[in-house]
């Protein structure tokens, strides 16, 4: 039975009690259509007992997030941070160790897209989604593996895309390129670091309806949205898209001791797209 995603509700045993989870991503410049990944996960991880770091490009929009988990009794702090740049992201980790001594989860859930295949992608557009994709995770593990290794004990969730794994209809070469690129170097990481007590394993969504889906059709009536909506729910075996539920709850376990030996993975959350 999965958890409820609109209930607050303190259980009796939380499975991230006391954990300092630092969240990359977790705000949503989308005024409409519900919390984003990112939020969802800063959500779940609060209702689970953790003190949540949020992260994002837009102060206000980690704020948002912060306050949500404050009104429901939760613990947060609310940062900035344009993730593709060292000297904010050491900034940010010298700051929360500061505060709590410790990073118990590094969450990266940070992701563009440009359109185009190889030809169309220009070499700008390229680092840039490299940048924010792929060496944004690079930057953060950098900073915050060796307060892992100290502690003898840490979990590394980066998120990636069923695009990193197959071919899609919409041409994002950049993006295809740094989500697998993201994969492999997860699983390094999880081999390198395992002796240290250290997880790292890759969230792997594929189709879901998200705020940041629909703002790709801000320009179509509420009709035209609808029978978008329809099609993608039948290009997935299940009849559906996921939400951003299904990835915080697939986070959650991840992130919890319940995966205490699980390590180097490439966790689906798709539905059987990719099978």
């Amino acid at each position: 039975m999965s958890l409820n995603p609109e209930e607050a509700t303190v259980q009796s045993h939380r499975r991230l009690e006391g954990a300092v989870c630092l969240l990359m991503g977790g705000g949503s410049s989308y005024p409409a259509g519900g919390p984003s990944n990112g939020q969802a996960v800063a959500l779940t991880f609060a209702r689970q007992g953790a003190h949540v770091v949020v992260v994002d490009l837009s102060l206000s929009s980690a704020e948002q997030t912060r306050d949500q988990i404050v009104n429901e009794g939760g613990a947060a702090l609310a940062l900035q941070a344009d993730v593709s740049r060292h000297e904010d992201v050491r900034r940010v980790v010298a700051e929360v160790v500061q505060r709590f001594q410790r990073i118990d989860i590094l969450y990266n859930n940070v992701g563009i897209e440009a359109a185009g295949g190889v030809i169309e992608t220009s070499e700008d557009d390229w680092d840039r989604v490299h940048d924010v994709n792929l060496k944004s995770v690079f930057l953060t593990c950098k900073e915050v593996v060796p307060t892992m290794i100290q502690q003898r004990k840490g979990v590394i969730l980066n998120v990636s895309s069923t695009a990193s794994l197959r071919w899609g209809p919409t041409e994002y070469i950049a993006y295809h390129s740094s989500k697998a690129g993201l994969n492999h170097m997860s699983r390094i990481m999880a081999r390198q670091y395992a002796r240290h007590g250290i997880r790292c394993n890759v969230i792997v969504p594929g189709m879901m309806d998200t705020p940041h889906i629909r703002s790709f059709y801000a320009d179509k009536s509420p009709e035209e949205l609808r029978v978008i909506l329809a099609e993608r729910d039948r290009r997935c075996p299940m009849g559906r898209q996921g939400t951003c539920w299904d990835v915080a709850n697939a986070a959650l376990f991840l992130a919890s001791d319940e995966a205490a030996y699980i390590n180097g993975v490439l966790l689906p959350v798709d539905g059987a797209l990719t099978v």
